[in-house]
């Protein structure tokens, strides 16, 4: 059975061909990106790198695909574009005899989830459903990893800056998503299911400034704003950036997912999965240890 992995010079997505090369030959481990120089480690040692590219030709990316039976679906990165992309690359699989697709989603991505990735994430499920072929969708929580810069501007600034009220969030490893999704693509079963990847801890703004405290040995305190002035503090002083603009109101928009509760859900799916227990969040912010 050969397994097709995408996007495989992103970081979820090259950790997964890790796990997954570590189990099976490298003979039934197809690696598709739009950047296969980056992936020449893996060629050299047998496994089929193809360049594939959701934006191009129907045509390419169906060559791209061939040979493969199950496909994991890694998030594309252009938000604006992701659900054509997405929608795409399902039909393409299809047309290439792929007969399983696992797909990274996030949590509780329908309608009215206020989080900027909910919208592709909700169509590309949707997309999946209809596509006849077998699916798996794999919803992961908020990374912990993303919780270091955060955690080390807490810790110089001595405050927390939020718009995540009360909210709570089990944060989860990237090492976590991708083991769950390799150990999925390489299992048989798991059709038509929805598994929340998340952590084994759920922790709220304040619980997270206890906890940057007391790793990094300095007082933090929580302080709550509201979404514009939330975006204006990440903003600053760059009032015509428009870049930064965006990326503060990406952030913006998981704090209010947050406060409204589309983030808080904890499940023992990494353990059921992988066999292993995840990582805790302090053990990704050992780094910053006073």
């Amino acid at each position: 059975m050969k397994l097709v992995i995408t996007g495989a010079s992103g970081q979820l997505a090259r950790r997964a061909a890790e796990l997954v090369l570590a189990a099976v030959p490298a003979e039934d481990l197809i690696l598709t990106t739009r950047t296969p120089e980056a992936l020449a480690a893996f060629a050299a040692r047998g496994v089929t790198v193809r360049r594939a590219d959701f934006a191009g030709p129907t045509k390419a990316l169906r060559a791209a695909f061939a040979d493969g039976e199950r496909l994991l679906l890694v998030s594309a990165t252009d938000l604006g574009e992701r659900i054509a992309q997405h929608e795409t690359a399902i039909a393409a699989a299809k047309a290439a005899g792929i007969r399983h697709i696992v797909y990274t989603s996030g949590l509780k991505p329908d309608p009215p989830n206020p989080a900027v990735v909910a919208q592709s994430h909700y169509a590309t499920e949707q997309a999946l459903a209809r596509s006849g072929l077998a699916w798996t969708v794999l919803r992961n929580s908020l990374y912990a990893d993303h919780q270091l810069p955060e955690a080390a501007q807490a810790l110089k600034t001595g405050e927390l800056v939020h718009n995540r009220g009360t909210g709570m969030v089990a944060y989860v490893a990237r090492e976590d998503c991708a083991a769950a999704a390799a150990a999925v693509l390489m299992q048989s079963g798991h059709e038509r299911a929805v598994y929340e990847i998340t952590g084994a801890e759920s922790f709220g703004a304040d619980s997270l400034a206890a906890l940057y405290s007391r790793i990094g040995g300095r007082p933090v305190r929580a302080r709550a704003l509201d979404d514009a002035a939330f975006v204006a503090t990440l903003v600053g002083g760059a009032t015509n950036d428009d870049h930064l603009r965006y990326g503060a109101e990406l952030v913006a928009s998981f704090g209010r997912s947050i406060r409204e509760g589309y983030m808080d859900s904890r499940t023992d799916a990494v353990e059921e999965l992988t066999g292993r227990a995840p990582q805790r969040l302090a053990e990704l912010l050992a780094p910053l240890a006073g």
